[in-house]
C-alpha cells in the first residue's frame, strides 16, 4: 500500500518550472530521504504533497486524497515539521505542545512528546528564551503530538549540534519503528543514510536516482585504494590499473576506481611476483556524500534553464 503516489508531477511559476515530470511512489511505514542542491525542487514537491499548492500538471495523492481537496479529518493524520514555525514566545513548551495537541483527535501526551525529544527540563520554559537546537526540537515536537500516520520533515535538524541532531535522529526512528511513514529532506547526507530506507535525488526539477542509501553509495561512485610500498618496491611493472598511480611524495600507490575487485586482483599478482606484503593496504568504501556529489554533477543531468533557486 502505498502512502503518497506522484505520477508526473509539475510546477511552473509563469514560465519558470520548478518541477518537471517527478514520479516516485512512497510506501506505508516508509521513510524516504529528498535530497538535492539548493533550488533543485524539494521544497516545492514537499508543498505540493502538503496541500500548499497546486500542481500545474500530473497527478499526487497522499493517504489516499489529493492533498489540496482534503478535508479536515485527512489533516489529523498528517504531521508537518516546517523549517520554520512562528509560535508565541511567550508560550512554554509544555503549553504550545498542549495547544497543538489539542488539534487532534489522538494526540500523544505532552509528557511523553517531551520525554522523547529530550525536552522535560524544558516544559516550562518560554519559547522565545530557547536555544535555535531546542526550538527546532519543539517544531519536531508540534509535528509528531498528533500520532500522524505520515510525516513531512523539511530540514528537521538544520541548526541543531551533533548530539541533539541524534537525539532527533532516536525520536524519528521510534516513530517509524511503530509504523509512520517519513517524507524529509535534508542537506545531511549523514541523516538519509541514517533514516532512510530509500533517497530519491532531485536536480533541475527532476528526479535523478530512487535507491536505497547502499545501492547509491554503489552507483559509479570511485573507491580508493591506497598501500604503502615497502623500501625498494619495484613500480617499472606495476600493472595497468596503477600505471600513474605512485604518490613518491608518499612512499605509496594512490588510486581511485570503480573496478575495484580486478584493481585488486591485479595489485595482488604483482605483488605475489615480487614477494611483497600487502601489509597497510587500505580499501576506501564510497560514501552517500561520494556517490550524491558525483551523481549531481553528471552532464547527463543537463542544464534546466528555468530553474527556480528560491524553491529549494
Amino acid at each position: 500500500m502505498s502512502a503518497i503516489t506522484v505520477e508526473h508531477l509539475s510546477k511552473r511559476y509563469g514560465r519558470l518550472e520548478a518541477l518537471r515530470d517527478v514520479s516516485f511512489e512512497v510506501a506505508a511505514g516508509q521513510t524516504v530521504a529528498l535530497l538535492g542542491p539548493n533550488g533543485a525542487g524539494k521544497s516545492t514537491t514537499m508543498e505540493l504533497l502538503e496541500g500548499y499548492q497546486a500542481p500545474s500538471g500530473g497527478m499526487a495523492r497522499v493517504l489516499g486524497a489529493e492533498p489540496r481537496q482534503a478535508g479536515r479529518a485527512w489533516r489529523a493524520r498528517v504531521g508537518l515539521v516546517l523549517q520554520s514555525t512562528s509560535l508565541d514566545a511567550h508560550l512554554t513548551v509544555r503549553e504550545a505542545l498542549g495547544a497543538f495537541a489539542g488539534l487532534f483527535p489522538d494526540p500523544r501526551p505532552v509528557g511523553e512528546v517531551l520525554e522523547l525529544l529530550d525536552l522535560a527540563e524544558e516544559a516550562d520554559t518560554r519559547i522565545g528564551q530557547l536555544s535555535g537546537g531546542q526550538r527546532r526540537r519543539v517544531d519536531v515536537g508540534l509535528g509528531i503530538v498528533g500520532r500522524p500516520e505520515l510525516l513531512f520533515l523539511d530540514e528537521p535538524t538544520t541548526g541543531l549540534d551533533p548530539l541533539a541532531r541524534r537525539q532527533a535522529w532516536t525520536a524519528v526512528e521510534s516513530l517509524t519503528a511503530a509504523g509512520t511513514t517519513v517524507l524529509l529532506t535534508t542537506h545531511y547526507l549523514e541523516e538519509a543514510q541514517q533514516l532512510a530506507d530509500r533517497v530519491l535525488v532531485l536536480a533541475r526539477g527532476q528526479v535523478l536516482a530512487d535507491a536505497r542509501p547502499d545501492e547509491l553509495r554503489r552507483r559509479g561512485a570511485r573507491t580508493s585504494i591506497r598501500y604503502p610500498l615497502p623500501p625498494g618496491a619495484p613500480t617499472g611493472d606495476l600493472p595497468a590499473p596503477f600505471a600513474g598511480a605512485v604518490d613518491p611524495a608518499r612512499g605509496e600507490l594512490a588510486m581511485e576506481t570503480t573496478e575495484v575487485t580486478a584493481a585488486i586482483a591485479a595489485l595482488g599478482g604483482w605483488a605475489w611476483t615480487h614477494h611483497l606484503d600487502l601489509a597497510g593496504l587500505e580499501v576506501g568504501t564510497p560514501s552517500l556524500e561520494d556517490a550524491y556529489l558525483e551523481l549531481i554533477a553528471e552532464p547527463s543531468a543537463g542544464p534546466h534553464p528555468q530553474e527556480v533557486p528560491s524553491h529549494g
